[in-house]
């Protein structure tokens, strides 16, 4: 009886662990490799801030393009809502709760980030920019 007993909470418990991975989707998959390349940076990093991210996404900077200083220049001030660019298109909303199907794909996040940030803030930015502006429209 006890070889039985033993024989189903080693089942159990892999099968726990195997759930606990189902849990983790695309976007905490891009969060972690974000996470990995932050801490390779600078080990002393404490996570991200979805604090962080909103300051980021309303921030005006000097330093990209003048026609868009901030995110909020083409997704407006409610990531619930639908943006535009400069040439008037419609841009989904940002905030995950309302357009799920965004950041699943790390090509498209990447070629987004570097597009974006270059036109915004005159640079790419970091890992750790990156995973806060991520956790900032995952948390909406």
């Amino acid at each position: 009886m006890h070889h039985k007993l033993s024989t189903f909470l080693i089942a159990s418990a892999f099968a726990m662990s195997l759930s606990s991975l189902a849990v983790a989707g695309p976007r905490e998959d891009i969060l972690a490799q974000y996470a990995s390349a932050a801490k390779a940076a600078n080990p002393a990093i404490g996570g991200f801030s979805a604090q962080r991210g909103q300051t980021l996404h309303t921030q005006n900077f000097t330093t990209g393009k003048p026609a868009s200083p901030s995110c909020t220049s083409c997704h407006g001030n409610n990531p619930r809502s639908a943006g535009k660019n400069a040439t008037g298109k419609v841009i989904d909303a940002v905030a995950v709760s309302v357009t799920p199907t965004r950041y699943t794909d790390p090509a498209k996040v990447e070629k987004w980030f570097k597009r974006n940030c270059n036109e915004v803030i005159g640079r790419e930015c970091s890992a750790v920019e990156k995973g806060d502006w991520l956790s900032y429209v995952m948390s909406l």
